[in-house]
């Protein structure tokens, strides 16, 4: 169903795939939108160890709302900040593309302890976080990617 990468070589193994997911901060999010075009967004994610999925927040409203409620099935693209290797200009960089089918998450105290985890991957302020949740938390969906297909590959902008 997925295809195979073209440059194999240059693939990463699926625990450095979750390395770059857990480490870094955000992603371009892609859904299907207005009249079939692809629209993508950079999204805060919080990658969970115990299923394998990516959660996100967001507002309740919205072109990226619309699209999901349309269409469940999302690409999610996350890369790091690069290194360059001794003696060479150019920028080494791990990226990784995950394809799945996102969700609403139901059920309110469960998406509220998502949120808190992922904020913590921001900030380690628990009383802002404890603040925010209270005056924002009932207008906030929390997402879960459900990933069904992961790869990452290891690219030199050479």
């Amino acid at each position: 169903m997925f295809r195979k990468m073209v440059r194999s070589r240059l693939a990463i193994s699926e625990q450095e795939c979750i390395e770059v997911l857990k480490n870094e901060p955000r992603g371009v999010l892609s859904v299907l939108g207005d009249d079939d075009y692809p629209y993508g967004m950079p999204m805060d994610h919080w990658y969970c160890e115990e299923d394998g999925c990516l959660y996100f927040h967001s507002g309740m409203a919205g072109h990226k709302i619309d699209a999901m409620k349309r269409h469940d099935k999302v690409s999610y693209c996350v890369y790091d900040k690069g290194f360059v290797r001794e003696g060479e200009w150019a920028l080494n960089i791990r990226s990784v593309i995950i394809f799945g089918r996102i969700r609403v998450v139901e059920d309110h105290d469960k998406a509220m302890e998502i949120v808190r985890k992922l904020s913590l991957k921001y900030t380690d302020d628990t009383d802002y976080i404890e603040r925010e949740i209270v005056s924002a938390g009932k207008r906030t969906l929390v997402f879960a990617l459900v990933p069904e297909h992961m790869s990452g590959k290891l690219v030199n902008e050479s």
